[in-house]
């Protein structure tokens, strides 16, 4: 299991366009991929649960993989956050 903070950049947040992004970059990958926010924990491929975390511009996501491609796929989804999810 590996784990990397990043903070969320896009002015609006993980609104639907950034969370489908997310999403789809997440579901390249064998591994389980969820993050963390304050006491909220939601899984990276599915779009509902992205939402349902309600994140915000400013707000610190954890990260947390665990699997075969553990490591390929944080340094994905923290450089996607850091991109701006397409924003």
């Amino acid at each position: 299991m590996v784990k990397e903070k990043v903070v969320v950049k896009n002015p609006s947040g993980l609104h639907l366009r950034p969370a489908g992004i997310l999403c789809r970059e997440a579901i390249k990958y064998r591994s389980s991929i969820r993050f963390q926010h304050f006491n909220t924990t939601a899984n990276a491929k599915s779009v509902l649960s992205v939402l349902g975390a309600c994140i915000k511009c400013g707000n610190e996501l954890e990260f947390i993989c665990e699997g075969e491609d553990e490591e390929e796929a944080l340094a994905a989804m923290v450089q996607i956050v850091r991109d701006g999810l397409g924003e």
